[in-house]
């Protein structure tokens, strides 16, 4: 990266780190652009610049908590022994990073919200692509080592994203105990639905 890059990436990040703490406090629809130029000092210009558009900005949020997420994931992953404790893990670490994440409520509004320009969907549509991915692998795993029935993996990792998706959304407002123990035991139905029969 030349001096040029890093500059860049360093004016980036400081305007993603003052709206961040907008987004958390004000949510995402009422955070405008002008509060953003108001706590960053950046003008309009350069923050169109850098993000293209308020969703630009905040999609570089989200991916910046995706790595964060799959860093936390990678730091842990070993502890757990086969593909059905991998599925208990990811459903556990799903529920306390969603409860406790500060832009959670944000990003509920960003993604139920109007209709976002086309270069926005395509990466949300991407970012939704690495998750199936993600889950993909894990399903194959376990058909690999002989804990879950050969099925077809795509369509089982569309299943548990769908899940995962639909938990995240139904499980607001729950105590923290009530949505852990909702994940769980939806982890176990669709374990229960690709284990491998024990002859």
């Amino acid at each position: 990266m030349n001096k040029k890059q890093l500059q860049t990436e360093q004016t980036k990040k400081k305007l993603a780190d003052a709206s961040r703490a907008l987004f958390v406090q004000k949510g995402y629809k009422a955070t405008s652009i002008e509060d953003i130029v108001a706590a960053t000092g950046s003008s309009k210009g350069n923050i169109y610049y850098h993000f293209k558009s308020k969703e630009g900005l905040f999609l570089y949020l989200i991916d910046e908590w995706d790595r964060e997420w799959e860093e936390n994931w990678a730091a842990k992953e070993h502890l757990y022994h086969t593909s059905t404790e991998k599925i208990y893990g990811l459903a556990e670490q799903l529920i306390l990073d969603d409860m406790n994440h500060p832009l959670t409520k944000a990003a509920d509004e960003f993604f139920t919200g109007e209709k976002k320009e086309n270069d926005i969907e395509e990466r949300i549509a991407l970012m939704f692509e690495r998750h199936i991915q993600f889950n993909k692998q894990l399903v194959e795993q376990g058909i690999e080592s002989g804990e879950f029935k050969a099925d077809n993996a795509d369509n089982l990792a569309l299943i548990l994203e769908s899940t995962i998706i639909g938990l995240s959304q139904l499980s607001r407002g729950m105590e923290p105990e009530q949505a852990l123990a909702l994940y769980r035991q939806a982890a176990s139905v669709f374990l229960y639905g690709i284990a491998k029969d024990k002859a």
